[in-house]
């Protein structure tokens, strides 16, 4: 029998592949379930964002290899992007990386600088991606806390106390998944000086900034020229494109070509038409924001209510595209809680604890769900 390869044995199967098989076998078993716990939008793309893709495919060189770097066209639109949100200048030949969706940057990103045995800061709560990306490339993830009580942000004065020895990179994502919070700028300089005090690279993924959000922030706006600084962006959430697998990798010329020779090893370029149709929706106008979030706040509203109806206690300072949620008091596990709902309510939600120990006591609520979903399953529970 073929044995696995011993890295495969720092890491498990991604839960939401695990869980969410469940819950189709229970619906093709007729169980009426409502997925509440995957952040996919089930909203679409605007319809000329479409009809971009479509046309494009029909182009004669459409199906062809393309380039690792993307379309020049697309890098140009990544970088009106950044510059009219973010008021981030980037030079789109060299500061600007297309991926086929910002996980994979997760990978490259460390492919290209952890050797084995390097450390790396990983957030807990946060993506359960940095830890396993961390372990399959044989670097070690430290997790350091983020808690409410600290609005979901590093204790930079504990972290300064502890061993830092061969930590080289250091993970963020703000605004942050799964609580929600925003950082400031004043935070992100804070970070910078812990970066620079500790050459430590410095990555923050940043794909919700634009959901229920009304300031946008990159950690670009406040690096140096000298700060070894990369961010993670993504058309998943923003434009109802997480299918097309489409986000990019935004900083400095060098570290941007490090990762380019991890890519360009991986794949051989983004599907064409998928390029077209990301310049068209990088380029949409704020009106296209303006509608999209007046549908996530009309369905934050309700899972607020089905969210006091569980007992549970929110933040409503948080954005992006969930609720987190504190358990009732004397209700601690939050994995029995979920199993519970999803077996008598037919209601499936996140239990905080996969995205680390600090996670406990809290549960995830998406907004990827109709609003007349949200308001069936609060029906259940009269």
């Amino acid at each position: 029998m073929m044995r696995v390869a011993q890295r495969l044995n720092t890491i498990e199967e991604y839960y939401f592949s695990r869980k969410l098989r469940e819950v189709r076998e229970m619906i093709a078993k007729g169980k009426p379930v409502i997925n509440m716990g995957i952040g996919s939008p089930d909203l679409a793309p605007h319809s000329e964002v479409i009809s971009a893709m479509q046309k494009a495919a029909l182009e004669p060189m459409a199906h062809q290899y393309q380039s690792y770097q993307g379309l020049p066209e697309l890098r140009v639109a990544m970088a009106q992007f950044y510059k009219e949100h973010f008021a981030v200048s980037l030079e789109a030949d060299t500061e600007i990386l297309p991926l086929m969706g910002s996980k994979e940057g997760i990978m490259h990103i460390s492919m290209a600088f952890l050797n084995k045995g390097d450390k790396v800061l990983v957030p807990n709560p946060g993506y359960p991606t940095y830890t396993s990306v961390t372990r399959l490339v044989e670097a070690e993830p430290i997790f350091y806390d983020l808690k409410s009580e600290n609005n979901w942000f590093p204790d930079l004065n504990s972290l300064e106390k502890e061993d830092l020895t061969n930590v080289k990179m250091m993970w963020l994502s703000y605004p942050h998944m799964p609580t929600g919070a925003k950082a400031t700028k004043e935070d992100f300089e804070r970070l910078l000086a812990f970066a620079r005090r500790h050459k430590i690279l410095l990555i923050n993924d940043n794909p919700y900034s634009f959901v229920l959000n009304d300031e946008q922030l990159s950690l670009l706006q406040m690096a140096g020229k000298n700060d070894d600084v990369l961010e993670l962006n993504s058309l998943s959430k923003t434009f109802n494109m997480a299918g097309w697998r489409i986000g990019m990798i935004v900083g400095k010329a060098n570290l941007i070509d490090a990762v380019l020779k991890v890519k360009s090893n991986m794949d051989s370029g983004m599907f064409y038409p998928l390029q077209r149709g990301a310049i068209v929706a990088l380029r949409s106008s704020n009106h296209w924001f303006q509608e999209l979030n007046e549908v996530y706040d009309k369905r934050r509203k309700a899972i607020y209510k089905l969210a006091e109806k569980l007992g549970c206690t929110y933040d409503t300072n948080a954005i992006g595209l969930f609720v987190w949620a504190k358990l009732p008091l004397g209700i601690t596990s939050a994995e029995k809680f979920i199993d519970n709902l999803l077996v008598e309510k037919y209601v499936f939600l996140t239990p905080g604890t996969i995205f680390g120990s600090n996670g406990e006591g809290y549960i995830r609520f998406s907004l990827c769900v109709s609003e007349e979903k949200i308001m069936e399953a609060l029906s259940r529970f009269n």
